[in-house]
């Protein structure tokens, strides 16, 4: 029963992330990518959520459970330090093609 409802819970997920990605063409640019960049990274947030739940389910005992809990916390501890990272380095690259357009506008003027 628990994995059915993770199965379902997943359904809807992608359903909802589908229609995100969607819905990003009425962005302006510049913030399209950033924001393109931060639902993937929800995205693999939450599929890698539905796999621990998945796992977790499975455990036949508490030493088990633990084992795997362990494993999930390090995983993503270690996702989140290179996450913060690829949003640091887009938005600095955000900054920078956005500094280089205003240069750009100001020489032509």
């Amino acid at each position: 029963m628990a994995e059915k409802t993770i199965e379902q819970a997943e359904k809807a997920f992608d359903m909802f992330f589908g229609a995100a990605n969607n819905s990003m063409g009425s962005i302006p640019s510049p913030a399209i990518e950033i924001s393109r960049k931060g639902l993937s990274l929800a995205e693999q947030n939450i599929k890698a959520a539905f796999g621990h739940a998945r796992e977790l389910v499975r455990a036949t005992d508490l030493q088990e459970a633990v084992q795997i809990q362990l494993k999930f916390l390090k995983n993503q501890i270690t996702n989140a330090a290179e996450q913060m990272k690829q949003i640091a380095d887009g938005i600095a690259s955000a900054a920078k093609d956005a500094t280089k357009g205003k240069f750009k506008i100001g020489a032509s003027s």
